[in-house]
């Protein structure tokens, strides 16, 4: 039996709720039994005077078949700490360890926009700069049970509708098209990637 195509979620979450999009989108990559999922979530820890660093997490990403890259959508882009990871990347570039990979993308933000296509974007542009194959979400926009309910096809945009201070949650819609993104994700990592 062959193995099992890797599917990798490298992502950085202050509150919470980038993790807990992480979790759902990784369930649906599972969901189907044809993926690994690894998830690799950026800590505290790994920074060093403002730089980030983890041999073990940029080892992992070159096993994987998949890379999805996961932050929340500050300011109209990515949070610093996600900055930080990409920047950090640099060596992995030099030696083109990411060339042909599969990648994608997830966000949130706690408003409807938040500029998150922008976001998406620039994950777009790192799998470019790695010479990644970005895989664009094919589901039509807001179907009856709220799937893609924000109409974007580069990745997957979220919203927390929570009010700051309190816990995060996932719109269900989001919950629903985290889990459908994933498996989007599982289907295509099988067809590209054997």
């Amino acid at each position: 039996m062959a193995a099992m195509s890797i599917v990798s979620l490298v992502y950085f979450s202050q509150t919470g709720s980038t993790a807990l999009l992480a979790d759902a989108v990784a369930q649906g990559v599972r969901a189907g039994g044809i993926a690994d999922v690894k998830l690799l979530r950026i800590q505290p820890e790994q920074f060093q005077g403002g730089r980030w660093s983890d041999d073990s997490v940029l080892s992992a990403l070159s096993e994987s078949d998949t890379i999805l890259f996961g932050a929340p959508t500050y300011m109209g882009g990515p949070a610093a700490q996600f900055k930080a990871f990409a920047d950090a990347t640099v060596k992995v570039w030099f030696q083109r360890n990411w060339k042909h990979k599969l990648a994608g993308g997830f966000t949130i933000s706690g408003s409807p926009s938040g500029d998150k296509l922008h976001m998406l974007s620039y994950f777009n542009i790192l799998a470019a700069q790695h010479g990644m194959v970005w895989l664009n979400w094919d589901e039509l926009p807001r179907q009856p049970d709220g799937t893609n309910r924000f109409g974007v096809f580069l990745g997957l945009p979220t919203q927390n509708p929570a009010p700051p201070g309190v816990a995060p949650v996932l719109d269900p819609a989001d919950s629903l098209s985290a889990d459908k993104y994933g498996r989007f994700i599982a289907h295509r990592t099988m067809q590209l990637s054997n």
